[in-house]
């Protein structure tokens, strides 16, 4: 190489040296700017829990087991078949022959929603039955689509009269009243005979909420005149949460098919949910979404275990330990929140917090200590109670055994004040 070659090559090593530079980053540098979380390297672990809270529940395993088949496509013939079975199922823990029978795609708050969103256009009015959280969040739904909503209202424990029911109805002639059959956040079973035929009376849909009741305590859709009813999955049905089960009477589907506008939601429109469960009686099925298969499965197999067991003997299963629960309680020195034995939901019980303790310390030692959840109350019952549920195959006197066992040792060891 000669003198003026080299020379050439010093004078271009600092640009040689940037391109080497520059290519070795080049090939370094990823096109993501985020890097991948170390936490999902990590396997999945959850642990086993006893589920007494007003919800979920334990899923077993013969549950968790279905929802583990191949997923399948949701326009397949066999989903359909699988649909037409949930529909049926849901027929018997309805005590219904609707034929506007099905599951919305998502939690209890999906139905709400689903019957309200469809049967009342803006404007309308809209009565609601407030004796804790569920009337509550019925109202706002239905204020936020624009209807004249009015509410009547029981402190919290408590239930209304068919008079005074009446009376409303009369007042403020509403297209809908909504009601909870059990509601949770209070503990109270709501009786509903006559109250659909007063709603017929008044030219007025009646609307029922039975997320922590069905299949708990006795309830007969077409019998005691409800017209739109619905649920959750997750509760005495011990399926996972995200299907929730519903039905129309004809009285209701008249109204929502001869609606002035189209319902607010386009996921949860009747008219196209009738379509995708086969219960308009159109020769084929157009997609709407895509529904959740392996809930499917779990919901189906859910329903196949009430089915066995039978409605009649769920509900007197669900009322002697509800019971038994309620008798120890009181012989621990515990009150109960609802007074009256027959408002008390045999699902759902709620506790009045022991005087002198937070209740969120005994909630929190009893997860600790014992792998049990129990809650504290929600909405209008906050600070005023402790809520168990004992709902599905967790209805046993030996889980109740558990329950008591678990609370006498959070309120020996838990700090109590001296005022």
């Amino acid at each position: 190489i000669g003198a003026c070659s080299v020379e050439a090559l010093l004078h271009l090593l600092p640009q040689l040296l940037w391109f080497y530079c520059a290519c070795r980053t080049a090939g370094n540098m990823s096109s993501v700017s985020v890097p991948p979380p170390k936490c999902l390297q990590k396997p999945l672990v959850v642990p086993h829990r006893h589920m007494f809270g007003p919800g979920p529940s334990n899923v077993p395993p013969r549950i968790l087991e279905a929802g583990a088949n191949p997923v399948i496509g949701h326009m397949h013939p066999e989903i359909f078949e699988i649909m037409s079975d949930i529909k049926s199922g849901i027929q018997y823990m309805f005590q219904t022959q609707n034929n506007m029978t099905l599951a919305v795609s998502g939690t209890g708050h999906t139905a709400m929603e689903c019957a309200i969103f469809n049967t009342v256009e803006p404007g309308e009015s809209v009565l609601t039955a407030v004796n804790g959280i569920w009337g509550e969040r019925a109202a706002e739904m239905a204020e936020r689509i624009g209807a004249r909503v009015n509410t009547i209202v029981a402190p919290p424990g408590g239930f209304f009269t068919n008079a005074e029911i009446e009376q409303a109805l009369s007042k403020h002639r509403p297209v809908v009243f909504f009601l909870a059959h059990g509601e949770s956040s209070t503990g109270v079973l709501h009786p509903l005979d006559g109250i659909g035929q007063l709603c017929h009376k008044y030219n007025c849909l009646f609307l029922v909420d039975s997320v922590a009741s069905i299949g708990g305590a006795p309830l007969y859709m077409d019998q005691q005149g409800i017209d739109i009813l619905y649920t959750g999955s997750q509760k005495v049905l011990n399926a996972p949460p995200g299907t929730a089960p519903i039905s129309f009477s004809e009285r209701a589907c008249q109204k929502i098919f001869n609606r002035r506008t189209k319902p607010v939601s386009f996921f949860l429109d009747l008219s196209w949910l009738a379509n995708y469960w086969g219960c308009d009686g159109k020769p084929s099925r157009v997609y709407h979404h895509t529904g959740p298969v392996t809930a499917f499965y779990s919901l189906r197999e859910s329903l196949a275990v009430l089915v066995e067991e039978g409605l009649e003997k769920s509900w007197e299963r669900h009322q002697k330990v509800a019971e038994y629960f309620h008798a120890c309680l009181e012989n621990m020195g515990l009150k109960l929140f609802v007074k009256e034995k027959k408002a008390r939901l045999s699902t759902v019980t709620t506790i009045v917090a022991p005087h002198g303790y937070d209740w969120k310390e005994i909630t929190t030692y009893i997860m600790k200590t014992h792998n049990l959840e129990i809650s504290g109350g929600l909405g209008p019952s906050v600070g005023l109670v402790l809520r168990v549920g004992l709902m599905g195959c967790n209805s046993s006197k030996a889980n109740v055994d558990m329950v008591l066992a678990a609370l006498k040792d959070a309120l020996k060891h838990c700090h109590k004040s001296k005022v």
